[in-house]
């Protein structure tokens, strides 16, 4: 599962969601993307699922970017504590995603092929998604 070697911080603020995404909001490695259409945290559990899913539609064939890296802990505290004595101790890792960000590519196969991939790599997430294509795609 994807994390972070280390961190400044061991614990962070949740933040907010606002806003779209202009960075990471275009096609750079592959020729096909699956692109956030929602706001969301996407946990290292779930980009692991995709990566799975994509790799196995595609038989390992072609090659797969994950454009998105879960750099934020999330914290819970334990069941049946009671309010205060401090923040939680981290739990699991999550990757802050914006609307127009591209999260998976995939190059080095065919248009059908991509796609179905991508389509079970969405089913995986928790948010709506939709695939792009690179403008200057030939088949």
């Amino acid at each position: 599962m994807l994390m972070p070697k280390r961190v400044k911080y061991r614990k962070a603020h949740r933040g907010r969601r606002a806003g779209k995404a202009y960075r990471g909001s275009t096609i750079s490695f592959g020729d096909f993307g699956l692109k956030a259409t929602e706001p969301a945290w996407i946990t290292s559990r779930q980009i692991e699922a995709c990566r799975v899913a994509i790799s196995r539609k595609m038989k390992r064939d072609g090659r797969v970017w994950i454009r998105i890296f879960p750099d934020k802990p999330v914290t819970k505290k334990p069941l049946e504590t009671r309010m205060g004595k401090g923040k939680g101790a981290p739990e699991f890792w999550v990757a802050v995603v914006k609307p127009g960000r591209i999260m998976f590519e995939v190059g080095g196969v065919t248009k059908d092929l991509a796609h179905e991939a991508l389509t079970v790599a969405s089913h995986k997430l928790p948010i709506k998604t939709k695939i792009v294509v690179r403008p200057d795609f030939e088949q």
